[in-house]
């Protein structure tokens, strides 16, 4: 029988902050060695079906030309070019629609599966890119936190990271809202290059390492050789994912990520938690916005909705949720060069069978403005405690977001 690692919990933290923080855990949190997915893996994701997928719009969305109050003067009195006009509006209901271009968007409101949660934003603000994802990826503004919001959830719903690969972040580097004390994220872009980086004289030495089993006399010893094995084995699970997924959905002219999220959802990997980010800072408009926004939210509204559609293919579709959020909105004025700088408060969106669809939250005055942007009207963390709460169905929101922050009522209906 194989023996377990002995190093405590704050060991293992260690070692991860060291250098380990992008690979898997082995009998302590990671990957099944088994071929796509084990029975006793199956089992285990049966006892908890939930998922959740956080999408991260990198770059700060302009909120007010997403989701358009054509209703309000004000917001053409600001915008004389950008202003997206009436007869170009989707329209929801007599003073907010969605661009042209969000047609997948659209379909996901009218259908009752999405949640659109007006004015989020939090105090004291950071017009930095870098501060404010942080702010929002740690779910602790301005404290320096050193774990993400969602790791500090996966540590608090399961504290001895018995949930294989609690944590997946599809991404070239692992993002701060998954970095947990006791789950290590599995973190990878292109599934068919995922693999360890060596040189092909040491491929035969690391085989050797990871076919040797534990029992030596040091186990911090074995419990690099464990990371370091389970390694292996996730890279090659999710290759064999990956080959194995098929599906007539399709995810739109660029599909940014969510079809790799379908696939070891396809695959029954126990994951509950996936974060996907569009990434390189695209929703950072300062420079003739209009076109370009407009096809940026039909990249983003196509794929977004064509994942919905694939989890009810594959009879998924009560199991998932996914938030859509990004780090700041866009000032209420069109500047010169014809886009948006840096503001405050935007839209964010709560999405799937189980959302209680509608708009929730006030929209903030496109007047009483805060030397020129919206005064926020959510805070931020509201939404997490109600996917912690209402969704993940654990009743210790306040511990992780070290704060109460009262639910919104996005699962009011009976799940």
């Amino acid at each position: 029988m194989r023996k377990t690692s002995k190093l405590s919990g704050a060991d293992k933290a260690g070692l991860v902050q060291s250098g380990f923080s992008s690979m898997v855990l082995g009998e302590a949190g990671g990957i099944s060695a088994s071929p796509v997915w084990s029975k006793v893996a199956a089992e285990q994701a049966a006892a908890h079906d939930r998922i959740l997928v956080i999408i991260e719009l990198s770059g700060g969305n302009d909120g007010l030309n997403t989701v358009i109050p054509y209703g309000d003067d004000a917001y053409y009195n600001a915008r004389p070019h950008l202003g997206i006009r009436k007869d170009k509006v989707l329209q929801l209901d007599d003073q907010f629609g969605f661009q042209k271009t969000m047609t997948g968007f659209e379909r996901l409101y009218k259908d009752g599966l999405m949640g659109i949660v007006h004015g989020v934003g939090y105090d004291q603000p950071s017009f930095s890119h870098f501060s404010s994802m942080a702010f929002w990826q740690t779910g602790a503004p301005n404290s320096g936190e050193q774990y993400g919001w969602l790791g500090r959830m996966a540590d608090a719903i399961d504290p001895l990271g018995h949930t294989k690969n609690f944590l997946v972040n599809i991404d070239d580097s692992q993002s701060l809202a998954v970095r947990a004390m006791n789950h290590v994220p599995l973190v990878f872009n292109d599934p068919d290059n995922f693999t360890r980086r060596m040189f092909f004289e040491e491929k035969q030495a690391v085989a050797a390492i990871d076919a040797r089993g534990n029992g030596s006399a040091n186990p911090s010893q074995d419990f690099l050789f464990d990371i370091a094995r389970s390694a292996n084995n996730s890279e090659q699970l999710v290759r064999d994912a990956w080959n194995a997924y098929e599906s007539p959905v399709d995810y739109g002219l660029v599909p940014w990520g969510l079809e790799k999220v379908a696939a070891l959802i396809s695959a029954d990997f126990p994951t509950k938690v996936y974060y996907v980010p569009y990434r390189n800072n695209a929703f950072d408009t300062h420079v003739y916005q209009g076109d370009l926004h407009a096809r940026l939210w039909s990249y983003t509204s196509d794929h977004i909705a064509a994942f919905v559609r694939d989890m009810e293919r594959l009879g998924r579709g009560d199991d998932v949720v996914v938030m859509v959020f990004s780090e700041f909105g866009r000032r209420v004025a069109e500047n010169t060069s014809l886009g948006t700088d840096h503001g405050t408060a935007g839209p964010a969106f709560v999405i799937g069978k189980p959302v209680t669809g509608g708009q929730y939250g006030q929209m903030p005055s496109l007047t009483d403005l805060d030397d020129g942007n919206l005064r926020f009207t959510t805070d931020y963390r509201r939404i997490y405690s109600t996917l912690i709460n209402g969704w993940m169905q654990h009743d210790q929101a306040s511990a992780i977001l070290r704060d109460e922050f009262s639910p919104i009522p996005l699962f009011s209906r009976t799940n």
